[in-house]
């Protein structure tokens, strides 16, 4: 039976895919006119549509680009470079979007859909990347109680955080909630314990305190745009790709509490 620690990874690296956040691509034949093959993209919102010859996809036009004659007198060849399968995983599609604005998907080799950096808007690729920010924290917890037992690391943050934490923890109780008082420190707040404390910062991948104290901060950031139903790529793109781009340290954690890049 395999283990909890491979069915995460399973569910992070496999369980959400491409087909989960692509969009179907509106296409039509080649010698459709490109006035109305227009319309029908301001209509839908759409900037591109597939060129079908022979009833297959085998080119693409952008709007703003058609004019007169026939919308395949306007298209452009699909590069192979441009496109991925529906059943490519969410972060290898953050990598490739990286550096691109849009990509084209493909399903049983055929060009059918459309994936842009705006798509990871998406409820899959929200709940994919709140289920990460979500690992790390529980690995920051790890990390902190295991070198500050009792509650030592209160010496690492101010006392008006803790107060508002010590608050938090109370509300909670009245609601029956056993939590301890780090689990209600904000997450910016540990990742400074984890920056002031040169032992710990020497675990993680940064040299220096500023540097693990701005990641918290975007990182809670992301987190709490996700919440809030805010637009992640917008304003935390830098962010998703560093994440992702460190993401089997933040599924492994720390091997043995040795190391913990995330």
């Amino acid at each position: 039976m395999p283990s909890s620690h491979h069915n995460l990874r399973r569910v992070f690296l496999q369980g959400f895919v491409v087909q989960d956040v692509a969009r179907p691509l509106v296409s039509f034949d080649d010698f459709a006119p490109a006035g109305k093959v227009k319309e029908v993209l301001d209509a839908t919102g759409d900037d591109v549509a597939g060129v079908r010859r022979h009833g297959i996809v085998r080119s693409v036009v952008d709007r703003d680009e058609l004019g007169d004659a026939s919308c395949g007198d306007h298209a452009r060849p699909i590069e192979s470079a441009c496109c991925v399968s529906d059943t490519l995983p969410l972060a290898e599609l953050v990598l490739r979007l990286k550096d691109r604005e849009r990509l084209f998907v493909t399903a049983l080799g055929q060009v059918s859909g459309v994936v842009s950096r705006t798509d990871l808007l998406q409820p899959a690729a929200r709940m994919w990347l709140f289920g990460m920010i979500t690992l790390l924290e529980m690995r920051f917890n790890r990390l902190i109680e295991t070198h500050f037992p009792g509650d030592s690391w209160t010496a690492s943050v101010s006392e008006g955080r803790i107060q508002k934490a010590r608050g938090l923890q109370d509300e909670r109780k009245r609601h029956k909630q056993n939590v301890t008082l780090l689990d209600c420190l904000q997450f910016a707040d540990k990742t400074q314990i984890i920056a002031r404390n040169d032992e710990l910062r020497q675990l993680t991948r940064f040299v220096s305190k500023r540097q693990v104290e701005e990641a918290g901060k975007r990182l809670e950031k992301l987190r709490n745009n996700l919440a809030h139903s805010q637009d992640i790529v917008a304003n935390d793109w830098t962010t998703i790709v560093e994440l992702v781009e460190n993401l089997d340290s933040v599924l492994d954690g720390p091997p043995g509490l040795s190391r913990a890049e995330f």
